[in-house]
C-alpha cells in the first residue's frame, strides 16, 4: 500500500487577513530585522492598557486581572516553546538584554578556569557571554564557520560544521552558546543533534558541569522551538520577530534556575522562580499581548496543531526561498557579478533568509541597491552587518564592513508574486547601477 502524502499547503491570503500592513500593498522583505504585527496582538495591547494597566501582585480586582493578563503571556509561551512550566519563562526588553542578565547570573557558577564556546555570529548571544570570558579571564573558544563542501569554489558559502565543533570541548567546558539560524546565511542547524554531540564529548572528557544557550531569533519565525526535545538548558527569541509586540523571552531550564543566583531585590521571595533572571518587570501590556501569537499559529495549521503550523509555514517558505535562489544563483546574477553569503541550495536545513553581495568588475555597493529599492517605493530591504559583525568580519575576499551585504528576508505572509516583483527589481537595479 502506497504511504499517504501529508498535504501541508499553507493559507496564505488567510493568514495576511490577520496582518493590517499588508493591505495596502507594501513588500515587507526585511522580516529578520522584525516582522509585521498581528492585529490581534495589538488590540492585547490596547486593551490591556484600556483597561488593566495598573501594577501587579495587589489585593484589588483590577491588580488580580492584571496580573492573570501577564501570566497568560508566559502561559502561552511555554506551550509555544513546550516547557514544562510558564516558570521557565523570563520576558525581557530585547534578546541582548535578557543574555546579559543571564550571562550575570550563570558567572557565579562558573569557576577559574573553565571554558566558554560561542559561535561568532549574532552578538546578542556571543557579546555577553564574551564579556563574561574577558572579566573573569576566561578561556573563550569560538565555534568558526569553514568552507561549505558542497560548495567548496564559493568564498561565501559557509557553515556551521559539528566536526569542527567536537574538538573544542574539553574536560573544562562550561557552556557552550550557539545559533540555531543564521540572521546573515539562512542556514538551520540541527540544534538537538548538536546539543545531544556536545553533552557525549563534555561527559566523555568528564567535564564538572555543561549547559547550552541557544539563540533562537532568527529560528523562531521559521520552525517550532521544542525545549524538550532538544534537552537545552536555555534559548531565546524576540518575539517582535515572530509577529507579536517589542519583548524578548528568555527560556530557562527549571532546574538550570535552581542553581542561579537572584538578580532581583534581595527582599523577595523568588525561589526557583524566572524572576530570579529578570531585575525587574518588562512591559506587562506586551507580556500579555506575547499571548496572541500562539492562536494566530494554531489557527494555520486545520487540526488546531502547531507543529503542522510550522511544518505548512516551511513548505511554503520553502517555494518562496526557492523562486529567490533560482534567480540569485542563476546565470544571469552571477555575471552580473552577484554572489550568494550563504548556501545557494533551497535545502530543508535553510530558511528564507538571503544574503548577497556583487564583486568583481562589476561590483556595486550594497548601500546602492537598497536605495533603489527604497526608491521604487512600496518594498524594503536592508543592508548592513546585522550583528553577525565578526562572521562578516571573518569573510574573504573582504567584505566593506560599513555598508556590507544585502540582505532579503521573507517569512510566510510573503508570496510568490512578491518574490517575482523583487527579483525584477534587482534586475532593474543592475542595469541603472553596473
Amino acid at each position: 500500500m502506497a504511504a499517504s502524502v501529508v498535504d501541508t499547503t499553507l493559507d496564505v491570503e488567510a493568514a495576511r487577513a490577520h496582518f493590517p500592513a499588508l493591505k495596502d500593498g507594501y513588500i515587507f522583505a526585511d522580516n529578520a530585522g522584525g516582522s509585521q504585527c498581528l492585529k490581534g496582538v495589538v488590540d492585547r495591547i490596547s486593551d490591556y492598557l484600556l483597561h488593566t494597566n495598573v501594577q501587579l501582585g495587589a489585593g484589588y480586582t483590577v491588580s488580580v486581572s492584571s496580573t492573570a493578563r501577564v501570566n497568560e503571556g508566559a502561559t502561552a509561551t511555554a506551550e509555544l516553546l513546550n516547557a514544562l512550566s510558564p516558570d521557565e519563562i523570563v520576558f525581557a526588553s530585547s534578546s541582548t538584554a535578557a543574555v546579559n542578565n543571564l550571562a550575570a547570573a550563570v558567572a557565579a557558577d562558573i569557576l577559574d578556569g573553565e571554558e566558554i564556546i560561542v559561535t561568532g555570529e549574532h552578538e546578542a548571544n556571543a557579546g555577553p557571554w564574551k564579556r563574561l570570558a574577558a572579566q573573569r579571564r576566561l578561556p573563550l573558544k569560538v565555534w568558526e564557520h569553514t568552507p561549505s563542501p558542497s560548495q567548496p569554489n564559493e568564498p561565501y558559502a559557509i557553515e556551521l560544521a559539528l566536526a569542527t565543533l567536537l574538538p573544542l570541548i574539553t574536560a573544562k567546558t562550561r557552556l557552550v552558546a550557539f545559533t540555531a539560524c543564521s540572521n546573515l546565511l539562512g542556514t538551520v542547524v540541527d540544534v538537538a543533534a548538536v546539543i545531544r554531540a556536545v553533552r557525549a564529548e563534555a561527559e566523555r572528557h568528564g567535564a564538572r558541569k555543561l549547559e547550552v544557550c541557544v539563540d533562537c531569533v532568527a529560528y523562531a519565525p521559521h520552525r517550532r522551538i521544542d525545549v524538550q526535545a532538544w534537552d537545552v538548558d536555555y534559548c531565546f527569541f524576540s518575539y517582535y520577530k515572530v509577529y507579536g509586540p517589542h519583548i524578548s523571552v528568555l527560556y530557562a531550564r527549571s532546574r538550570a534556575l535552581a542553581g542561579l543566583p537572584s538578580l532581583a531585590h534581595h527582599f523577595l521571595r523568588v525561589g526557583a522562580q524566572a524572576y530570579k533572571v529578570s531585575p525587574g518587570g518588562t512591559g506587562y501590556e506586551l507580556a500579555y499581548a506575547s499571548a496572541g501569537v500562539l492562536p494566530y499559529l494554531r489557527a494555520l495549521s486545520p487540526a488546531g496543531a502547531v507543529d503542522d503550523a510550522f511544518a505548512r509555514i516551511a513548505t511554503h517558505e520553502h517555494v518562496l526561498l526557492r523562486t529567490l535562489l533560482a534567480y540569485l544563483s542563476g546565470a544571469d546574477a552571477r555575471a552580473r557579478g552577484v554572489r550568494i553569503v550563504g548556501d545557494s541550495e533551497a535545502g530543508p536545513r535553510r530558511a528564507p533568509t538571503v544574503s548577497f553581495v556583487v564583486v568583481g568588475e562589476r561590483a556595486v555597493r550594497s548601500s546602492d541597491i537598497v536605495a533603489y529599492f527604497d526608491k521604487k517605493g512600496k518594498m524594503g530591504i536592508r543592508y548592513g552587518h546585522f550583528y553577525a559583525y565578526g562572521l562578516v568580519d571573518s569573510l574573504r575576499p573582504k567584505i566593506d564592513l560599513e555598508d556590507a551585504i544585502v540582505r532579503i528576508s521573507l517569512v510566510h505572509y510573503n508570496t510568490v508574486a512578491e518574490v517575482d516583483t523583487l527579483v525584477d527589481v534587482l534586475k532593474d537595479a543592475l542595469d541603472a547601477l553596473q
